[in-house]
């Protein structure tokens, strides 16, 4: 089991290097039982776990043939959370109308008592990057919960649009789609704070990606 293995990498203008490794169910549960339980983590609706069912629940993911888990690191550390699976056969089978190419995500922060501005936004820059490494994802898919506002904010920074609501079991959703086209086009790639401190963030005003970067903490699941 090698702890250091890294699957994908990138840097960031401003905030250096982000990786993504392979997430270990056992190894990584009470890391993630700090992550999940957190209360701005709300939305990952695992508040009541203890550390025995966050490595359960991540073994069945880790067994599942078409939903994976991977730790997010900045700088060597772990720092998020990314969830990687077939929309046609988990979350959303029967909701949507399927197309070839779609790859679903969910992700999540870990918890700090010093944000840094910015910080969020690169962590779903780097998820998108992670997901179109593959040539085979055309799209990607998110369904946040609809009254998860942070995330839709961040969703339209990296070039989401919101294709409608639906309901799941679980919530109340925001069907919204990511094409590569988009991504690359929304500008999320480049953002950085400028040294003459103009508004770095596209499609979003300082006063809402201000918000997004205070409160949110990724998808709901």
């Amino acid at each position: 089991m090698l702890h250091n293995e890294i699957i994908f990498s990138r840097n960031d203008p401003c905030l250096g290097r982000f990786a993504v490794r392979p997430l270990y169910p056992d190894a990584d549960a009470e890391l993630l039982h700090g992550w999940v339980t957190h209360p701005k983590a709300a939305f990952w609706m695992m508040q009541d776990a203890d550390v025995a069912a966050v490595a359960y629940e991540y073994r069945k993911i880790s067994e599942h043939p078409h939903h994976e888990a991977f730790i997010g690191l900045h700088e060597g550390r772990p720092a998020f959370l990314v969830e990687r699976y077939d929309p046609a056969r988990v979350e959303l089978v029967g909701l949507y109308e399927h197309q070839e190419g779609d790859v679903g995500m969910h992700f999540l922060c870990a918890p700090t008592d010093t944000p840094v501005h910015g910080f969020t936004l690169a962590v779903i820059t780097t998820v998108m990057e992670l997901l179109f490494a593959d040539p085979a994802n055309r799209r990607v898919v998110a369904e946040p919960d609809t009254v998860n506002t942070a995330v839709h904010a961040l969703n339209a920074a990296v070039g989401f649009e919101v294709a409608g609501k639906i309901t799941k079991p679980e919530k109340e959703a925001l069907l919204s789609f990511c094409t590569r086209d988009q991504f690359l086009t929304s500008g999320a790639t480049l953002c950085c704070i400028p040294p003459g401190g103009d508004p770095p963030y596209p499609h979003e005003t300082p006063g809402r990606q201000e918000q997004a970067e205070q409160t949110a903490q990724g998808e709901s699941r």
